[in-house]
């Protein structure tokens, strides 16, 4: 890879992959798709990258699996390209409802067996799976909100920073009073 800063963030997404339950070289294929402008097919990851192509193709295909990637077709060339969308926040969409899908789901699956089939279980381990329970569903009935938002409501959501606590601040002295 020639372009030192291209190169600098390829090998910094190939670490945080492991961080993020991918390994290192697909976090690099896919640094390599968000930051190229145009698509790239399998041997032009491979020769970029200096992976092999088993490789390569193994990563688009856990890529494909967790849709960051979008399969393209370029008139006249049977070759198969990848990009990833345009939009980040389409990337961030799609990594929040794949993670929910992957990880919260499944565990809220099993907190709610635990508390069907809690038949003498202590108290205190009954009381602490409900709360887990409850704030978990909590936050995916709030991803399941967010998801509907449009990308001009998320911007506006995340710009009000501080002042959202002011608005919480304003909301609790009002109830006192």
């Amino acid at each position: 890879m020639s372009d030192p800063l291209m190169q600098s963030l390829v090998l910094h997404f190939g670490e945080m992959g492991n961080r993020w339950g991918i390994n290192r070289t697909v976090g690099q294929i896919y640094a390599l798709l968000v930051f190229s402008e145009a698509p790239l097919n399998a041997d032009q990851i491979s020769a970029e990258l200096g992976f092999s192509r088993s490789n390569v193709s193994m990563g688009l295909k856990e890529l494909q699996s967790w849709e960051l990637v979008q399969l393209k077709h370029i008139a006249g060339d049977r070759k198969d390209y990848f990009t990833v969308p345009e939009d980040v926040w389409d990337i961030a969409r799609t990594l929040i409802l794949q993670r929910r899908k992957r990880e919260l789901e499944p565990t809220l699956t099993e907190l709610r067996n635990a508390l069907v089939e809690q038949d003498g279980s202590k108290a205190y381990a009954v009381k602490r799976m409900q709360e887990i329970h409850d704030f978990m569903e909590l936050l995916v009935t709030w991803t399941d909100d967010m998801q509907r938002l449009s990308r001009e409501d998320l911007d506006r959501l995340l710009k009000l920073g501080e002042g959202v606590n002011k608005v919480l601040e304003f909301t609790r002295r009002r109830k006192e009073s």
